[in-house]
């Protein structure tokens, strides 16, 4: 995927009937279906359910297998509850019959009522400043491990900008944390309604997670040397955005234990604007060599 409009047509799925959905597949880098694409598709499905006068609030979910990259993946939508205010649904993902992916998701009217949020960092760098990842491959890749050359060279529909670059030769310690600014590639992004912002950045927000939960043992332990997967996704969308300037991807990592690690933080508009909020507990068990 190159831009915007091949992501939008990932998420163009295919009326099955009886509330069943399919979609299709594009690899990020893994031998496998990238996580956020599953949780993005699962909204879209929900979303297909939904009175248009309701907007996701809150979602919650479970990997519970590998998707297969070749392999259509159906999501079924169960109604489960249409209030005066709020609709709830539950969408089950399968292939060949298999359950990989469960998710809850809440709708909510728009209602006013009183507001704070957290804190947004005003001396953070701004992505003028950083190296995306294109920079980093064409400055670098020839002193890339081959498996991080490779994922780089991966086409995608979205510019990422880390923060802080961490150096593969020379592996170190690092916080808990991960900054990652971020914008889609593509023009006409003014005019996505708001349930294709929502659909989208849950695609991206499974991107960078697991990062703040490596960093700590990024001395001893990388993604070359470590089995990882999503285990589990949540996310919370508080206020409406537009995709025509870079956002903030900001986690932290309160834990890793027991093959473990929990991540979680919260998206930002460049002005500070805080859009929402995710969590994810991801597998990081060390490879036996």
């Amino acid at each position: 995927m190159q831009n915007s409009k091949d992501l939008l047509a990932l998420l163009d799925l295919k009326n099955l009937g009886d509330l069943t959905f399919s979609g299709n597949s594009f690899t990020i880098g893994s031998p496998n279906v990238y996580g956020g694409q599953v949780v993005s598709q699962a909204i879209t499905a929900a979303y297909k359910t939904i009175p248009s006068n309701r907007f996701l609030h809150s979602l919650h979910s479970y990997f519970l297998e590998a998707g297969d990259l070749n392999i259509p993946i159906h999501y079924k939508v169960t109604e489960i509850r249409d209030g005066g205010s709020f609709s709830t649904r539950r969408v089950t993902a399968s292939q060949n019959h298999k359950t990989i992916f469960i998710l809850a998701a809440s709708f909510h009217i728009k209602e006013a009522g009183f507001e704070h949020q957290t804190a947004f960092d005003t001396t953070i760098k701004q992505p003028e400043e950083l190296l995306s990842w294109d920079d980093i491959l064409q400055q670098f890749g020839n002193f890339l491990p081959k498996a991080t050359k490779a994922f780089l060279n991966i086409e995608r529909p979205i510019e990422f900008k880390p923060v802080r670059v961490p150096n593969p030769l020379e592996p170190k310690d690092l916080p808990a944390n991960e900054q990652v600014w971020f914008r889609l590639k593509g023009d006409n992004h003014e005019e996505f309604s708001t349930r294709t912002k929502q659909e989208i950045l849950a695609y991206i927000s499974d991107y960078n997670v697991l990062n703040a939960a490596f960093n700590p043992n990024g001395s001893k332990f990388s993604f070359a040397n470590t089995q990882t997967a999503s285990l589990d996704h949540s996310m919370w969308f508080f206020r409406d955005f537009n995709f025509d300037d870079w956002l903030l991807f900001s986690a932290e990592s309160p834990n890793a234990y027991g093959a473990r690690g929990l991540a979680k933080g919260n998206i930002f508009t460049r002005t500070g604007v805080l859009i929402a909020s995710f969590a994810q507990e991801g597998l990081l068990r060390p490879k036996k060599i």
